[in-house]
């Protein structure tokens, strides 16, 4: 069986009372990408403060600053490869074996773009360090045979969004996954069947370690379901109750009136509720139902559905 990591992009919003964000956070999930370094490199100190209030085995992954892949594009330039080394210390205190590099879409696979980061990785030093390297918007099926083959003669693994359906281009014993989902963005909740997908997807494969890094919305609370399911075979209830209830639950969360029909499907319909205490669904599927018309209230809602089903 690999090792299996389950986290998230950063832990900034993981709060408890009394508690460091991070430590409250290293007690849910045994792994974190360190996602505020893409904006912004923190001071050595701060770093030997993260890897001192989490446990021992606590993994660290972190993300390569943006003036490197979206300003000077990976091209070896004195900028670059002095803030590279800023990252590689980082990544030492942290004892973070992966450094993980998102090209911009802009930056297209091509040969130019190639021979940067061909010219980039010969001047580095990574030790015993790695890249996970994301091609934003560039599906695995369509990165150019010579970037797969820099990859492989630099041990690099392809980071790809299983939620998206996305595999790896080449072989790797390490499988990372940053989870953004099928909505806008990052504005999604997956169900237990797409988080099942996922687990299956990932459990493929000759792989020692899967990382998978969610960055939906609601990233904890979807992290922590499948990792109960990794655990008990079962998935944790979004609510306390089922059906309308439960979806009336959903809504009270920030829903705001008056809306129209497409108005709430559009900011409410990515969200999950507890159709029985076994199914979960997207609240879209029940607000298709409803008439067009301006709702007032989610009373109003709520008695309309009822009205629907029965």
């Amino acid at each position: 069986m690999p090792e299996y990591l389950i986290g998230a992009g950063g832990w900034a919003y993981f709060q408890i009372p009394g508690l460091h964000p991070l430590a409250a956070y290293s007690k849910a999930f045994n792994f974190v990408e360190v996602n505020s370094t893409f904006y912004e490199i923190p001071p050595l100190k701060q770093a030997e403060k993260w890897r001192r209030i989490v446990p021992q085995d606590f993994q660290f992954t972190v993300r390569a600053h943006q003036t490197m892949t979206h300003t000077h594009r990976l091209q070896p330039r004195p900028e670059t490869l002095e803030t590279f080394e800023k990252l590689r210390k980082i990544c030492k205190i942290l004892r973070a074996e992966i450094i993980h590099f998102q090209t911009p879409p802009s930056l297209k696979t091509k040969q130019e773009s190639i021979r940067n980061i061909q010219d980039f990785l010969s001047t580095i030093s990574l030790g015993k360090m790695r890249i996970a390297l994301e091609t934003r918007e560039t599906s695995p099926s369509k990165l150019p045979s010579e970037l797969i083959k820099t990859m492989q003669e630099h041990n690099i693994i392809h980071c790809t969004d299983l939620s998206k359906g996305e595999m790896p281009a080449c072989e790797s014993n390490i499988l990372y996954s940053r989870l953004f989902g099928k909505g806008h963005h990052n504005i999604y909740q997956p169900t237990d069947e797409e988080l099942k997908e996922i687990d299956k997807k990932s459990s493929k494969g000759n792989f020692e370690k899967v990382i998978l890094s969610f960055h939906f919305v609601r990233m904890y609370k979807d992290a922590a379901r499948l990792k109960i399911y990794k655990q008990t075979g079962k998935f944790p209830r979004i609510t306390k109750s089922t059906g309308l209830t439960s979806l009336e639950q959903v809504l009270q969360e920030d829903a705001k009136f008056p809306a129209e029909k497409q108005q709430l499907i559009q900011s409410q319909g990515w969200k999950l509720f507890d159709l029985t205490p076994e199914k979960r669904t997207h609240a879209r599927d029940l607000l298709r139902k409803l008439p067009e018309k301006t709702y007032n209230n989610i009373n109003e809602v709520i008695q309309t559905l009822q009205s629907i089903i029965r």
